[in-house]
């Protein structure tokens, strides 16, 4: 019996109290050793499927297709997740009521121009796309050296994304308690940074594990998981620039 799925559990739902603690108190330590408590339960949970994968020959075909299953239902719950966000802004943006001056973007929040940074963290994330299906297509043909340089790439586009999204939020002239669009845009725009973060840490992980040869030709179910989250990842972020980014300013 694995305890991290509880230990996780119970790391998140105080990381969420830590969170209401910063906004509230303005206090980051709480916040900190969360985080770090949920960094190192995801570490060692990856470690032990990664053992239990590759040394001791447990994830047999049910097992594998049980694990297929449950990635797919998870990324089917994100996608909901998001949804709620593009749900709350249409819901402000369509109609815009009185209390928003009958004006969207609501008057004096200069928006972000959607054709500089977000273009090109556009093109940086379809080219980390394109970069790890390539990656998935040399471990399937067996070619060890290419898989891990089309790896190493994707990591360090998912890097550079999420530079360039630190930079555009400091550079911002509006912030999150800026009306019903500065709510909307940060808290979607910023759980998909957070996304890209998680997606980039799964990938490093996985790029690790093809170093150390753990994946087959056949039998590479680690790698297939994260290269659905990251796709998943990208449509996500195309629906946030076509409709936050470019419609909504």
């Amino acid at each position: 019996m694995s305890p991290w799925p509880v230990l996780m559990g119970l790391s998140v739902t105080t990381t969420i109290m830590s969170i209401l603690m910063w906004f509230h108190l303005y206090s980051m330590k709480f916040f900190m050793i969360t985080m770090l408590s949920s960094f190192l339960i995801s570490f060692l949970w990856w470690k032990d499927i990664s053992r239990e994968s590759t040394f001791q020959g447990n994830h047999s075909s049910p097992v594998m297709k049980e694990i297929r299953w449950g990635m797919i239902l998870f990324i089917t719950s994100e996608i909901l997740f998001f949804t709620s966000f593009f749900w709350a802004f249409f819901h402000s943006s369509l109609p815009p009521n009185i209390d928003l001056g009958m004006n969207w973007p609501p008057k004096n929040i200069l928006t972000i121009k959607p054709f500089q940074i977000p273009l090109l963290n556009t093109i940086i994330l379809l080219s980390s796309g394109a970069s790890i299906t390539w990656a998935h297509h040399c471990i399937i043909k067996s070619n060890l050296n290419e898989s891990i340089v089309s790896v190493l790439l994707t990591v360090m586009l998912g890097l550079i994304f999420t530079l360039f999204q630190i930079f555009e939020y400091f550079e911002s002239s509006f912030s999150i308690s800026d009306s019903t669009y500065g709510s909307t845009f940060f808290v979607s725009t910023g759980f998909h940074g957070i996304h890209v973060i998680i997606g980039t840490m799964f990938i490093m992980f996985t790029m690790n594990r093809l170093m150390n040869m753990n994946f087959s030709s056949n039998h590479h179910l680690g790698f297939e998981a994260a290269s659905w989250y990251w796709h998943f990842v990208d449509v996500v972020w195309l629906f946030l620039f076509i409709m936050i980014y470019w419609w909504g300013s």
